[in-house]
């Protein structure tokens, strides 16, 4: 019991440090469409596809060597050779890319079109970034998830506070003392949101360095070797999810006219920063889950507790997504500040109903997890990549960024289904299909109604959620009532 509070009690910690950098995302974007902030919606389109290349570019240069070291440093006696050749090898291959992006950076700019004063910064944040993999992988290791936490929150915190220090503060203070005034340029939003990470990234690794510090630097070739394969199908499944998860950006700007490109991925990216309520809750639900499944396998009968797990997650799922699309009006004005982005707005119940679709996904590849057949989750997320690729390069130039929001629901809807067939036969567990299926339908029906049909008319809107939480409660009573009886 110990041993498995302990475990929980990390998986918190562990959860908040994960889920608030996610955050800082969300936290800024009333910043970044407040009236005034950036100059146009086309330059926050910008940032959102240099903040995409930064998601390809973090799982390329971690080449799943973060999985490979938890899994070697468990598994070998000799933890000193896991450390020192994981460290070598990451610091070796990020400084190689580095020399060699700053090497190309005119041909790189050119190749992606985004300008070469962005690139420069962005080649230095990614060498921080990955400077800092195995050792947070290391404090994970050791089980200190507190240092863990407090720098990642640090992180998140020193971005936030000169984000805004540099978009709403500086030039008012630049026009009252000459001291501000040295450091002010006109004009220089975008380069001051990258400067703004670059400094958190900077100060993340010199509070990691005394790491540098103690590893005993010897490369094992055999560990390494290893670990490199074993690293291989996470390194393939991390690009598939970052394809998912934020090509769309690159391939509408390298697909729609160039005059209206960045402001079309502008407002896409605002909106879809809206459907965060569900990333976060699925985020949560599967740091927390995780723990449980493993330390469950091997009890007696763990398949009919998961699939009781999986119908709490779709019914509170169904009540947070239909709770946001009949309020999504007034929550808009908070996140999204400037009306030039609302246009954008068809896309939130797609997003939000594509995130339900991840988020069960991920508690039914249990399955794969148990059973060590996680070449499956790979091949997976391969196929949800292929799709969203497919629908957004056919597509794309005709219906936009609709186009894009209606690929990550084809792309996380298929890996769903995937996941529940595939699991089905090699690890069967008793899903009541009929209640869940009931949840999903009522819910995403309510969700299409509400904001296409009757869109801000809230006495609907509201009768809609009501119906739906009586419709579960119905279906949950004998729980609730079990639940109850505990407490007394």
């Amino acid at each position: 019991m110990g041993a498995l509070k302990t475990l929980f009690k990390q998986t918190f910690i562990y959860g908040i440090a994960t889920v608030l950098p996610r955050m800082l995302s969300f936290l800024l974007v009333p910043l970044y469409t407040t009236e005034g902030v950036l100059s146009s919606v086309a330059e926050y389109g910008k940032v959102s596809v240099i903040f995409s290349y930064f998601v390809l570019f973090n799982v390329l240069l971690a080449y799943g060597m973060e999985t490979a070291f938890f899994r070697f440093f468990n598994k070998e006696q000799n933890k000193d050779a896991v450390l020192g050749t994981s460290t070598i090898s990451l610091v070796l291959s990020s400084l190689g890319f580095f020399l060699i992006a700053l090497f190309f950076q005119d041909q790189i700019a050119g190749l992606i079109d985004i300008d070469v004063k962005y690139i420069v910064l962005v080649i230095w944040i990614l060498l921080l970034d990955a400077l800092v993999v195995i050792p947070f992988a290391w404090l994970r290791a050791t089980e200190r998830p507190m240092r863990y936490a407090v720098i990642k929150i640090a992180n998140v915190i020193i971005n936030l506070g000169l984000n805004i220090f540099f978009l709403l503060g500086l030039k008012r203070l630049a026009s009252e003392d000459s001291l501000f005034d040295v450091i002010y340029v006109p004009d220089f939003e975008v380069s001051y949101i990258f400067i703004a990470n670059l400094i958190a990234s900077a100060v993340t690794l010199l509070v990691m360095f005394s790491f540098y510090v103690k590893v005993k630097y010897r490369f094992n070739k055999l560990v390494w070797k290893k670990m490199v394969a074993y690293a291989f199908p996470v390194l393939i499944a991390g690009i598939a999810f970052s394809v998912n998860e934020t090509f769309d950006r690159i391939l509408l700007k390298e697909l729609l006219p160039a005059d209206i490109a960045e402001n079309q991925i502008g407002m896409y990216s605002a909106c879809y920063k809206i459907a965060v309520f569900m990333t976060l809750f699925a985020t949560a639900y599967r740091l927390g889950i995780e723990p449980f499944f493993f330390s469950h396998a091997k009890s007696r009968n763990p398949q009919r507790n998961y699939a009781k797990i999986l119908e709490f997650f779709v019914a509170f799922g169904s009540v947070i997504m239909l709770t946001v699309i009949v309020f999504v009006d007034i929550l808009k004005p908070f996140i999204v500040r400037s009306e030039s982005y609302w246009e954008a707005m068809w896309v939130v119940p797609i997003i939000l109903i594509a995130n339900f679709c991840l988020g069960i996904y991920h508690s039914l590849s249990v399955w794969y997890k148990i059973t060590d057949r996680t070449k499956f989750g790979a091949l997976i997320s391969i196929v949800g990549a292929l799709i969203t690729l497919i629908i957004n390069i056919l597509f794309i130039k005709t219906f936009s960024y609709k186009a894009s929001a209606v690929a990550t629901l084809c792309a996380y809807a298929t890996m769903m289904g995937l996941s529940y067939y595939f699991g089905k036969k090699y690890y069967p567990i008793p899903y009541n299909l009929k209640k869940i299926l009931g949840y999903l339908g009522l819910s995403i029906g309510l969700s299409l109604l509400s904001f296409y049909q009757f869109r801000t008319n809230y006495i609907i809107g509201i009768s809609m959620l009501v119906v739906f939480l009586g419709f579960v409660f119905v279906m949950e009573k004998s729980q609730i009532n079990l639940l109850l009886k505990k407490q007394e």
